[in-house]
């Protein structure tokens, strides 16, 4: 029973994953590798003042358990961690990138790998256009990652931006 159970369980996300690279099968050149994923997170958020995301792009590099994990103080002044799938992030924050304009751009990158599970400690500066020549936010995003053997999966986007009491470290700056 326990085998059958299993063996069930595995069609169902076969079908599923499946049916979605059918949905999107021109997405699959955007996850191939790790670098293409990144550059996708990064550019499929990023565009001027009134510019639609390509948000099923979005949901294309994630997992499906992926979670998006800002942090920050909340009104008490704690440092706490807000936890969102990427349907949730595109609805707390889809309108906000639309009317405001909003880049964010990779300045360096720390990359670790063990197995098919690889951890980006990505370094980023955000800007309102492109053209901007001074950020007006920047910080760290560690991002867990795993290869199925097929394509890059984003896991989890843990995040936290940079503040006087917590500047970005030498190491994580570009040389």
């Amino acid at each position: 029973m326990k085998t059958l159970l299993t063996f069930i369980s595995a069609c169902i996300l076969s079908l599923n994953l499946q049916a979605q690279d059918a949905i999107t099968p021109d997405y699959l050149g955007h996850v191939t590798s790790l670098d293409q994923t990144l550059n996708t997170l990064y550019g499929v958020i990023s565009g001027e003042k009134g510019k639609e995301r390509d948000w099923p792009l979005f949901k294309y590099l994630f997992h499906a358990d992926a979670k998006l994990i800002p942090t920050g103080k909340n009104k008490e002044g704690l440092q706490v961690a807000r936890y969102m799938t990427p349907q949730q992030y595109i609805d707390s924050s889809g309108k906000w990138l639309v009317e405001n304009g909003f880049f964010e751009k990779e300045i360096n990158r720390k990359v670790q790998t063990f197995g098919n599970i690889t951890q980006v400690f990505s370094t980023y500066e955000s800007y309102k256009s492109e053209s901007d020549t001074e950020p007006f936010m920047r910080g760290i995003n560690s991002i867990q990652l795993m290869n199925d053997g097929q394509r890059w999966w984003v896991m989890n986007i843990y995040w936290m931006q940079e503040s006087e009491a917590n500047p970005i470290p030498s190491e994580y700056l570009p040389d």
